[in-house]
């Protein structure tokens, strides 16, 4: 199975972590939901680089793949890939959370290149994400569909019709990642709806299903380069991730989920974000 090199390791791990310094520095107005931004970037950096057929200069390009952040409120993420791809001037992510912004707390494609589509009620992205896949189905074009969910997002019953409706429908060009970080807003996903086993619950479904490690860039590519897993079966991915992974004193709180801080503790989290970067890349290889 072909493995990222070195040096595209080394790449992407410089990117995700000067991203998360970029989602950082946005918050500086006050406010953001960091936790899930920093679980789910990894992914999502594996996508934009090096798994989705895209391009900057034509958002609306109708062989595009497509992706859909379900977890809408997970954008600074998105905010951060979309600007180090060249979508939009990285300018505006300074504008985070001030009046008439176009980087607002949940995404709006009415203002921003590079969003499909506004998410920001829990469940609405995979269900999207099955009409753009059955569209794609119906006009025969080759382009697939990729969503992350919130594992918390999962106790949404519309993801589940959806998951439902995606085998029905053999949408083999539909692929599912869930950010299993085990944490929500106000605690333990397994004390507040548990929704495991995932893996058995897609399986019974009808679609096909692989666990990664959803912070080993290897493991990502590998897996999301290899879909669909079957044909005429949905993928779906469930991705362990670390709440606020990379930010030592906020990793796996869920006091962090939402974070509302003061400019004093930017400054402090920015230097542990660019410690962790040094400590993991000397690690690298």
């Amino acid at each position: 199975m072909q493995r990222l090199s070195k040096k595209e390791l080394l790449a992407l791990h410089q990117k995700s972590y000067a991203m998360r310094t970029d989602i950082l520095k946005m918050m500086r107005f006050g406010e953001g939901h960091i936790g899930g931004a920093f679980s789910s970037l990894d992914i999502i950096t594996v996508l934009y680089n090096k798994i989705l057929r895209h391009d900057p200069r034509k958002p609306k390009w109708e062989d595009r793949d497509r992706f859909i952040l379900s977890a809408g409120h997970k954008c600074l993420a998105l905010y951060a890939v979309l600007a180090d791809q060249g979508y939009f001037d990285k300018e505006i992510l300074w504008t985070y959370n001030t009046l008439d912004t176009r980087v607002p707390m949940h995404p709006d494609e009415k203002v921003l290149p590079g969003i499909e589509f506004p998410t920001g009620s829990l469940g609405h992205g995979l269900p999207v994400a099955n009409g753009m896949a059955l569209a794609g189905k119906l006009d025969q074009k080759d382009y697939r569909v990729f969503v992350v969910l919130g594992d918390g997002e999962c106790a949404e019953g519309s993801i589940w019709e959806a998951v439902m409706a995606a085998s029905h429908h053999k949408l083999d060009n539909v692929t599912a990642i869930v950010d299993r970080n085990g944490l929500q807003v106000n605690g333990r996903t397994a004390d507040i709806m548990d929704t495991s086993p995932f893996e058995k619950k897609f399986e019974a479904f009808g679609w096909a299903v692989k666990t990664i490690n959803g912070h080993d860039f290897n493991a990502i590519y590998q897996t999301l380069r290899n879909v669909p897993f079957e044909k005429e079966k949905p993928s779906a991915v469930i991705a362990d991730t670390i709440k606020c992974k990379g930010l030592d004193f906020a990793e796996d709180q869920f006091d962090y989920h939402h974070w509302h801080c003061e400019p004093e503790k930017i400054d402090e989290a920015i230097v542990c974000v660019d410690r962790k970067k040094r400590e993991e890349g000397a690690n690298i290889g």
